[in-house]
C-alpha cells in the first residue's frame, strides 16, 4: 500500500508540475522518479510534492520544483555529460542530473555542513555517480564539463565557470538585475561563447560566492 501511494503522489506532483507548464518528458521522469520528500528537511516534508521553495539550513533554500525544471530543460544534458553544480543544496538537483543521464556530477556547496549531508543523503539514496566537494564554485577551478549548473541568482556569470566549459558546453544559471532575476543560458562553440536571447524571468535565491567560515 505504501509503494502504490507513493506512486500516486508522484504521479500527482508530476501533473501538478505539467500545469505549471513544465513540459519535458525527461525532466518529470526524473522529478517523478526522485522522491523530493527525501531531500527535504524532515520538519517540512508534507510540503515537498508542492511547488514551493523550502527553507534549509545555514539560511539557504530548496528551489520550487518548476524552477528546477525549468533550468534542467534548458540545461539539456546529453547521457553520458560531466556536470558541475554550484550549490548543492539538500542535493535534489544533483540526484535529478544523474537521473537525467549525466555520467558523474561534481557538486560544490560553499557551507561544510549542507555538503557532508547532501553528500550522505546522496549516498543512501545509490546516487554513486555524486562528488560533493565543500569548496566555492565561483572561484577558478580545474576541469572542463559538459554542463554546468548554478543554482543561484548571481549579478554576473563568474569568468572561472565559463571558462570551465568544454567545447559544445553548456551553463545554465540565472542573473539578477534591476529588471528582476532571469534564466541565462551560455553556450560555447567553435567562435567561442553566447547567450541565448530571451531569458525568460524565474525566482531564485541569491548565490553567495566564497567559503562559508562557520557552518
Amino acid at each position: 500500500m505504501r509503494e502504490t501511494s507513493g506512486a500516486v503522489e508522484a504521479a500527482a506532483f508530476v501533473l501538478a508540475l505539467r500545469a505549471r507548464g513544465v513540459r519535458d518528458p525527461a525532466v518529470l521522469g526524473a522529478m517523478e522518479r526522485v522522491p523530493r520528500e527525501r531531500f527535504a528537511p524532515p520538519a517540512l516534508r508534507e510540503l515537498a510534492r508542492r511547488d514551493l521553495a523550502l527553507p534549509l539550513p545555514c539560511g539557504q533554500t530548496m528551489t520550487a520544483p518548476s524552477v528546477v525544471a525549468a533550468m534542467l530543460s534548458a540545461l539539456d544534458p546529453p547521457r553520458g555529460a560531466r556536470a558541475l553544480e554550484v550549490g548543492t543544496g539538500s542535493g535534489y538537483a544533483t540526484a535529478l542530473l544523474l537521473r537525467l543521464g549525466c555520467a558523474g556530477v561534481e557538486s560544490l556547496e560553499r557551507y561544510a555542513g549542507l555538503a557532508a549531508a547532501a553528500a550522505e543523503r546522496l549516498a543512501a539514496e545509490g546516487f554513486a555517480g555524486a562528488s560533493v566537494v565543500h569548496g566555492d564554485g565561483c572561484a577558478p577551478g580545474d576541469g572542463l564539463f559538459d554542463r554546468i549548473l548554478v543554482n543561484g541568482a548571481v549579478p554576473a556569470l563568474p569568468e572561472g565557470l565559463l571558462a570551465r566549459l568544454a567545447p559544445g558546453g553548456r551553463l545554465v544559471g540565472a542573473l539578477a538585475g534591476a529588471g528582476g532575476t532571469r534564466l541565462a543560458v551560455v553556450e560555447r562553440d567553435a567562435e567561442g561563447l553566447w547567450r541565448r536571447q530571451p531569458d525568460p524571468a524565474l525566482r531564485l535565491a541569491p548565490l553567495t560566492p566564497g567559503l562559508a567560515r562557520t557552518l
